[in-house]
């Protein structure tokens, strides 16, 4: 696997630092021991407090402005639904008025199937020659005959002038119904940009408000930080002077040997106040430290004839248990050869007897 280093967050990175300084401040003023104060921290309990105050004012002006841009969206939301309402309605009213003028009863070609005699009474009883129910197989109208021609235009005139004003009606009240409707959507649109702009002014205004209070409470904020800061610092001056003064009036920075002796125990020293020994300590010192090295090397001397005392002795000893061992071996033979010869003295008797 390949590692592959992959660049920080930023937002993660700034997050970790800010926490480490908080740390470090907090460290810093718990460990000085000008400063520290056994108990409760007033001063960071009151800056909890401000700064919570501060957090609860800016979720409030948040919670308004979502709340203003919430009321804007249904207003919106309303005003559309309104218009597609219009929308449908006007689409309705449409479809009935093509109905009603174009689908009448009366113009249907298709066959009522629940009306069978419906073809038997569209032809009435005998009315005449020219009765427009009979075609040329009742023999009452001949091929070339044309009784009613002048009729028949005329009639076809008033269908034509009529269909013509009817078409007329249909395109005026189409047009009325378009421009109704454009002025509607106008009126609507108008009304919209009108809210919207009134909620922009709102939410402009909610805006304005919120960033002045978080400018002054940031304000008031810099103003008390500063305060605390020059405290502090005065503090700090006032705690170095008098800390200077306590070092010069004291015996810490004189050559005062006496400061560094124990009242309770005079054989022991300060080692706060100590500044080292004086002339006649390092000589005694010296003293006693030539006196061990004679004594020491005496001692060594000692040592060493001592050794060689025990050299010698081991030496002589050696030399003694040597001239044991040769006697011991000379006595070993001799022994072996009398007795030798007690034994061939007996062997040459018992052969005798």
């Amino acid at each position: 696997m390949y590692q592959v280093d992959l660049p920080p967050d930023p937002k993660e990175v700034a997050a970790i630092e800010a926490r480490r300084n908080q740390e470090k401040e907090r460290q810093s003023r718990f460990f000085n021991v000008r400063t520290r104060v056994m108990g409760v921290d007033v001063e960071a309990l009151n800056n909890q407090v401000e700064e919570r105050k501060l957090q609860e004012a800016t979720e409030r002006s948040k919670e308004a402005a979502y709340g203003t841009n919430q009321v804007r969206y249904d207003l919106v939301a309303q005003m559309l639904e309104k218009e597609q309402a219009e929308r449908t309605r006007r689409l309705a009213k449409k479809v009935q008025n093509f109905r009603e003028q174009r689908q009448k009863l009366r113009n249907r070609c298709e066959l009522d199937f629940w009306n069978s005699n419906q073809l038997w009474r569209e032809f009435p009883a005998y009315l005449g020659d020219n009765a427009p129910y009979y075609g040329q197989a009742s023999l009452q109208c001949f091929s070339g005959e044309d009784l009613e021609r002048a009729t028949y235009l005329r009639m076809q005139q008033e269908q034509f002038q009529y269909s013509l004003e009817r078409q007329l009606q249909e395109q005026q009240q189409a047009r009325v119904d378009e421009n109704c409707a454009d002025m509607l959507n106008d009126q609507l649109r108008l009304a919209m940009d009108m809210r919207a702009a009134q909620l922009a002014k709102l939410e402009e205004s909610c805006r304005t408000a919120m960033m002045a209070a978080t400018a002054s409470a940031n304000k008031a904020q810099a103003v008390k930080l500063a305060e605390q800061q020059r405290q502090e610092h005065q503090r700090q001056q006032e705690a170095n002077l008098v800390e200077v003064q306590n070092q010069i009036t004291s015996d810490l920075l004189t050559e005062n040997p006496q400061v560094a002796q124990n009242p309770v125990a005079p054989h022991r020293v300060l080692p706060y106040c100590w500044k080292g020994m004086t002339p006649e300590q390092r000589a005694t010192i010296r003293k006693v430290q030539e006196t061990q090295h004679h004594e020491k090397e005496a001692q060594r001397q000692a040592e060493q004839a001592l050794d060689a005392k025990w050299e010698s002795q081991a030496i002589n000893l050696a030399q003694a248990a040597k001239e044991l061992e040769e006697q011991e071996r000379e006595l070993c033979a001799e022994f072996r050869r009398g007795l030798g010869s007690f034994n061939q003295q007996l062997a040459m008797e018992q052969k005798a007897q």
